[in-house]
């Protein structure tokens, strides 16, 4: 039997004068080796990208993680230099596959940028520079060159009981490598808190309702998918929600 198809929309980067449509490996490696999915990537379009014709193809969406954000205009801010990088390209990409993909009940998991996405999708609000608050950690990614530090396991979130992430990671600390300088601000009215971290970030959401699996992480599963336990967990639900949904579409 063929394996399901999981979109991953790209980010539009420039490299020596030259653009491109790009994802970055330790996602699409995950889909493969986590969820056991074939990943299919969705060019950065700011125009000319059908959603549906898109959808109609693909048996689950990844909205992955990046060094671009969010613009705020999406989320009724007006954007500084702080705010950036952005990625036009991107945000016309996929804010509106994730709100169609929720639509059609599409299995969707959301990673770092992703849950950002999500969120503003759904008409929630971020916060910058999260690390000047008072009483916030630094949430950022070390300044090291080697990735497995700079991606190290070091930060618990707090999985809250009774929630539809429970079942997969347990109820109470994990250990993540949560990665960032943005985080989600006032939640989406469709979104519900799955995990915070001590200092009261939100890690973990889900969409209420959902037809699907429908999640969000602000950290990083794909990196240790093959030695982390919660990581494998949650590509192994993504995969297990893509596959059910393939099969229901016959």
């Amino acid at each position: 039997m063929s394996k399901p198809v999981v979109a991953i929309p790209c980010d539009f980067r420039e490299f020596d004068g030259n653009v491109w449509h790009v994802a970055a490996n330790q996602y699409v490696r995950a889909a493969v080796e986590g969820a056991g999915v074939m990943p299919f990537l969705i060019p950065a379009l700011e125009t000319g990208n059908d959603i549906d014709e898109i959808l109609d193809r693909v048996d689950g969406v990844l909205a992955s993680g990046a060094r671009s954000n969010v613009h705020p205009s999406l989320y009724g801010r007006q954007a500084t230099d702080a705010d950036g990088p952005f990625d036009p390209g991107r945000d016309a990409t996929s804010l509106p596959l994730i709100r169609r993909a929720l639509d059609r009940g599409v299995p969707l998991f959301a990673i770092c940028r992703g849950i950002q996405e999500l969120n503003v999708a759904l008409g929630g609000t971020l916060a910058t520079e999260i690390q000047d608050q008072p009483g916030i950690w630094d949430h950022r990614k070390p300044d090291v060159p080697e990735l497995d530090i700079a991606y190290g396991i070091r930060q618990d979130v707090i999985v809250k009981e009774g929630s539809c992430l429970a079942p997969v990671l347990g109820a109470g600390r994990i250990r993540v490598n949560s990665l960032h300088r943005q985080a989600i601000a006032a939640t989406a009215p469709r979104l519900a808190v799955e995990a915070v971290a001590d200092d009261g970030t939100i890690e973990a959401v889900s969409v209420i309702g959902a037809k699907a699996f429908a999640v969000g992480v602000q950290w990083h599963p794909e990196y240790w998918v093959r030695t982390d336990a919660p990581s494998a967990s949650l590509f192994k639900a993504f995969g297990d929600a893509v596959r059910a949904y393939r099969e229901a579409k016959g």
